[in-house]
């Protein structure tokens, strides 16, 4: 074992050790499902989709648009579900949490939630949800000019010469059409809306209490659901943690992707000069950083028209971008070296294939809505170029991109509540499992959330590369351990690196 993975593994190994068993008693469907008055159940009906499993049903959930007017108007979340396999076996409903914000689990029974293994499916419902304010649930939509689509140009990468004033005028731009066109519901995105909606779900469910995979974002959302309603949990699954910082939320979620970069970044150069990769792009690993700053540099310079991407030519922010979402899996590493084997010849690829226009409006007003709720951003350009200007000095592969603002630092409104502060406070029924190299939720991040939650949390950290650990990007170690604690309850006794 090296110095740098027992120095890894020891911080895993933080945390009070906590029981091996959760309580494993069947949960069982009861009129006093602790719902609030007026919860009907729901009616499962056909759903549609081609390659929706022919045993998943789909229904409509009807919940207050306001929380603090729950008389007032109401808006729809649509729901999905595939009963447990073994009836007699059955313990109660599994909640897949899909990351975002924006994400959708609506599909996710019929699709990654199949993944999960036998012993899992015989004991519980699997349940699928498209959050408030994503389609088919009621949706919003803030009529962004297509430029502004861009992830290029959501992520708030600052101009080559490390300028934020760029990024402040599209922030007014895309914070007023979303005020402008998002309605009324825009104003009620948010993550604890979302933990409320969930328990709205679980009393629909006919449940006393119930279980969640959350992912990425998704794992804010169960801490926030475990916070707000501890003793309506069952068995809590977060994988691939993110930072829960009351006071930044999802400005520390951003920030962490320098540290997730220098994590990661290494095992893709190791990759990309491997012996025989047909996407190789030097000898030695030691060369492909070096050549991927001096490649985005030129591009800064000298961009390269695109037909048909957007924006319509390879800059070196697109790379940056690229850069970004092929590290989220090793299985995209040959995405980013295509681009930039094609671009040292000055040429690009196919345009790669975008979402429908439609979905990328609906995604990004979600995301926008909920990430700019849940907590107040700053509003001066001064300190964002402070920040962005020694993020790019520490930190040159992701140049200043996690320090800048977002469409939040010209939010027109003000946050309805403050965000919720994970703790320890609440039965200890909450398993982690983050990998060692995660772009996207950095370890670093992980064991914040690790911290916070101290008593009530087991931690795996798992010796494996990319973003959502179990059953993806994991290793057979850590995913035992999630499915053995799902379909038992058991938990290791403290937390666990598994190599």
């Amino acid at each position: 074992m090296t110095q740098r993975t027992r120095t890894l593994r020891n911080a895993a190994l933080l945390g009070v050790s906590t029981a091996l068993l959760a309580a494993t008693a069947p949960v069982t469907a009861s009129a006093a499902t602790g719902g609030p008055p007026g919860t009907e159940p729901l009616a499962w009906t056909a759903c549609e989709g081609a390659t929706v499993d022919p045993r998943q049903r789909c229904a409509t959930l009807q919940v207050p648009m306001d929380y603090s007017d729950p008389g007032g108007p109401r808006i729809d979340i649509a729901v999905s579900r595939i009963p447990a396999e073994d009836p007699h076996a059955r313990r109660g409903s599994l909640l897949l949490i899909a990351g975002g914000p924006g994400g959708s689990s609506l599909n996710d029974p019929s699709g990654k939630g199949r993944k999960l293994p036998r012993d899992v499916r015989d004991t519980h419902d699997l349940i699928g949800f498209a959050p408030r304010g994503l389609a088919p649930s009621t949706p919003v939509d803030c009529e962004l000019e297509h430029a502004d689509l861009a992830t290029s140009r959501l992520r708030p990468w600052p101009a080559p010469d490390g300028s934020v004033d760029a990024n402040m005028v599209t922030a007014r731009r895309v914070a007023d059409a979303c005020a402008r066109n998002g309605g009324e519901l825009i104003r009620h995105l948010s993550t604890a809306n979302e933990a409320r909606d969930i328990d709205r779900l679980r009393a629909a469910l006919g449940e006393r209490k119930i279980s969640a995979w959350g992912v990425s974002y998704g794992t804010y959302v169960g801490a926030v659901y475990a916070q707000l309603f501890p003793h309506r949990t069952d068995r809590i699954v977060l994988d691939s943690l993110d930072d829960p910082d009351p006071a930044r939320v999802n400005r520390a979620w951003l920030a962490g992707h320098e540290q997730g970069v220098e994590d990661t970044f290494p095992h893709f150069a190791a990759w990309a000069s491997r012996p025989g990769n047909p996407d190789r792009l030097a000898h030695r690993a030691a060369d492909v950083r070096p050549l991927f700053l001096r490649l985005a540099a030129r591009l800064d310079r000298e961009p390269i028209p695109w037909p048909g991407a957007n924006p319509e030519e390879l800059t070196g922010n697109v790379l940056r971008q690229t850069m970004l979402d092929s590290l989220a899996a090793p299985s995209r590493y040959p995405t980013l070296a295509k681009l930039m084997r094609a671009a040292r010849q000055g040429t690009v690829p196919p345009a790669p294939q975008a979402p429908p226009e439609a979905v990328l409006q609906n995604v990004t007003a979600v995301g926008a809505g909920t990430l700019c709720n849940d907590v107040a951003w700053p509003k001066s350009a001064a300190e964002y170029q402070e920040d962005v200007t020694e993020s790019r000095a520490e930190y040159p592969l992701t140049a200043g991109m996690p320090r800048n603002a977002m469409l939040c630092a010209a939010w027109p409104y003000p946050p309805r509540e403050a965000p919720v502060r994970i703790t320890g406070r609440g039965p200890s029924n909450v398993l982690l499992v983050q990998n060692e190299r995660d772009v996207n939720t950095p370890l670093s991040g992980a064991l914040k959330m690790r911290e916070a939650l101290g008593r009530r949390a087991v931690m795996v950290t798992v010796d494996s590369t990319g973003h959502d650990a179990y059953l993806a990007n994991g290793n057979a170690c850590g995913d035992h351990v999630v499915s053995h604690f799902l379909a038992t309850g058991q938990r290791p006794d403290a937390d666990t690196y598994c190599d």
